[in-house]
């Protein structure tokens, strides 16, 4: 059985993006880059709602782009790969290796728990809230980078109530500390 795993980019204040949706964090540079390049290639299937989706599409060209660098290339060659299951009542169709649907997620995410090895990707607040709340993530993984947005779309959704238990922490390229939580027993 799968584990899901739910991780961002995440301000020191908790944020993920601007107000706006517009993702202002500091881009990876090339060391940290490659440790979101080995996360991709682990993932067996991402979960992600239409937004998130949205933004990820562009990766699945990347690859073509002349000013691409190398680990650039490498993840979008990981994200090609990874199968994607889209949660969306809005869009009609989804790219390669997707799988749209609109149904009940709560069925739908835990046959795919049920039938997946190694780690499913939650991308998202939104979506993310939704599987916590039904119990379906089994770790959360916030990628802390040195900047503060004083506001914007939180990592955990207002008036989602969790206790967690602290996994671990490491610290990475660019002063980016990674804190890893489960869902205290």
């Amino acid at each position: 059985m799968a584990r899901i795993v739910y991780s961002m980019l995440v301000s020191l204040d908790g944020y993920i993006a601007a107000a706006d949706g517009k993702l202002v964090m500091p881009a990876p540079h090339e060391p940290l880059h490659r440790h979101f390049n080995e996360e991709m290639r682990r993932t067996s299937v991402v979960i992600c709602g239409r937004r998130m989706y949205e933004v990820m599409r562009v990766w699945d060209d990347w690859h073509e782009r002349p000013e691409a660098t190398e680990v650039e290339v490498e993840f979008a060659r990981a994200w090609q790969a990874a199968p994607k299951l889209v949660f969306s009542t809005t869009l009609n169709e989804v790219g390669p290796n997707a799988r749209l649907a609109s149904d009940d997620v709560e069925a739908e995410v835990k046959a795919l728990k049920a039938r997946t090895e190694g780690e499913i990707s939650a991308s998202g607040a939104a979506m993310a809230a939704s599987l916590a709340r039904l119990g379906l993530i089994d770790e959360y993984r916030l990628y802390m980078q040195p900047v503060v947005l004083g506001g914007g779309k939180p990592f955990f959704e207002a008036g989602l109530a969790l206790k967690l238990q602290l996994l671990g922490s490491e610290t990475l390229p660019q002063e980016v500390t990674m804190l890893r939580y489960a869902p205290a027993t």
